[in-house]
């Protein structure tokens, strides 16, 4: 079996499922994994130690010191989603014409495998008397498929006494070897229908509040949002996730609620669009719907292609005889969350988004090993010259 191979079985064979909110429990949380993690990178001489973010859940930070005082930042996270539904074992870590098949398996752990390798060949070669240009921070956090607790405690010790000057980041995400500079944001919400409840043999003496919703779900449905698509994410969108509503059988629904998920583009503020989102909707049924505060805001990404580490990264990309081309991507990440913090990022890893959370997730171990060395060739090809470097970490 390859170092890859042994690696990302001992990863995906720990459960790190995030508990949402909830207690920490067996297979809950991603305090094991962390260990493991550090416990990998010390035995083959990388500094290491875990920090605590919220109780039994901590962040993992290793660093490897470069020439430059300056570091490149190699973040994934560490925690999964669900096991339901899964059609293999999800911590068996099997291993089937060169895929290795588990939970976790591409989203993240197969990027936090690739990046593990590298930091270690870094710091072998830093050992022997050829340290990097820039100095490389690895952080395995927590909470990225809940609530980003885990970027957020990294980015305040980033900004910390002593902490770290970082020259960009890269971000551990299924990508399929592409250089991903912009993904979109989302704000999501609770809309409710307030109808008048009554007896369903006589529904014309009560308003049903599902008929009124429907209301809200066809213009969901037909009237887009109003903004220009971005070049690499194409439009802005909208759509019901979740619909709750009715008590019986046998009894016109007075309450209907829907939550609603609306993906950004970079240059808007979730918060601006949920106003926005709420007076637009209010205004259709005047005094039967109300818009709650949003329960989720997370913002888009949109790095220049031009900052060092991802002109870096496409270099090393286009070396290796791989597509260099930047793209966009779907899905939110930690990266914008180190963007609005300074830190120019760029989200890349092995693995297919079609994979992450599937029935039956799974990674080629070739394309682990091959984002390993790209990492190595992104950091190696850096250069210390301060027009090329942008420090982050402090905006």
């Amino acid at each position: 079996m390859t170092a890859s191979g042994e690696l990302l079985k001992d990863l995906v064979g720990i459960a790190s499922v995030n508990p949402r909110g909830g207690p920490v429990g067996p297979g809950l949380g991603e305090a094991a994994v962390a260990g493991y993690v550090r416990n990998w990178l010390a035995a083959r001489g990388v500094r290491a130690e875990l920090r605590e973010v919220l109780p039994g859940r901590p962040n993992v930070v290793a660093t490897v010191p470069g020439r430059d005082p300056r570091f490149v930042l190699l973040e994934s996270h560490l925690d999964t989603v669900e096991t339901g539904g899964m059609s293999v074992d999800p911590f068996a870590a099997t291993i089937r014409d060169g895929r290795l098949y588990g939970r976790g398996a591409c989203d993240a752990k197969g990027p936090l495998a690739a990046f593990m390798l590298a930091t270690a060949e870094l710091a072998a070669a830093s050992a022997a008397g050829d340290p990097p240009p820039f100095g490389v921070v690895l952080a395995g956090v927590m909470d990225e498929e809940h609530a980003y607790q885990g970027v957020l405690g990294l980015i305040s010790d980033l900004d910390g006494p002593g902490g770290e000057q970082v020259a960009g980041a890269v971000v551990g995400e299924p990508t399929d070897l592409a250089a991903a500079v912009a993904h979109k944001g989302c704000v999501r919400y609770t809309v409710r229908a307030l109808g008048t409840a009554g007896h369903s043999s006589r529904p014309d003496e009560a308003v049903n509040a599902v008929t009124l919703m429907s209301r809200v779900i066809d213009h969901l449905d037909r009237v887009s949002p109003g903004v220009p698509p971005h070049p690499l994410l194409g439009p802005a969108t909208r759509c019901v996730t979740r619909v709750r509503g009715g008590q019986g059988p046998n009894t016109v629904p007075g309450r209907c609620e829907i939550d609603v998920d609306r993906r950004t583009l970079p240059g808007e503020d979730p918060v601006d669009v949920w106003r926005k989102d709420r007076e637009e909707l209010t205004a259709l049924i005047p005094g039967r719907i109300e818009v709650d505060e949003p329960f989720t805001v997370d913002y888009a990404l949109d790095t220049p292609a031009a900052s060092p580490v991802p002109a870096a990264l496409c270099g090393a990309l286009a070396a290796a005889g791989r597509d260099a081309s930047v793209r966009g991507m779907p899905f939110g990440t930690d990266a914008s969350k180190l963007a609005r913090a300074g830190i120019p990022s760029v989200v890349f890893g092995p693995g297919s988004v079609t994979d992450a959370h599937s029935a039956d997730e799974s990674v080629a171990l070739a394309d682990v090993d091959l984002a390993a060395r790209l990492i190595v060739d992104t950091v190696r090809s850096m250069s210390t010259g301060g027009s090329t470097t942008i420090d982050g970490g402090r905006g």
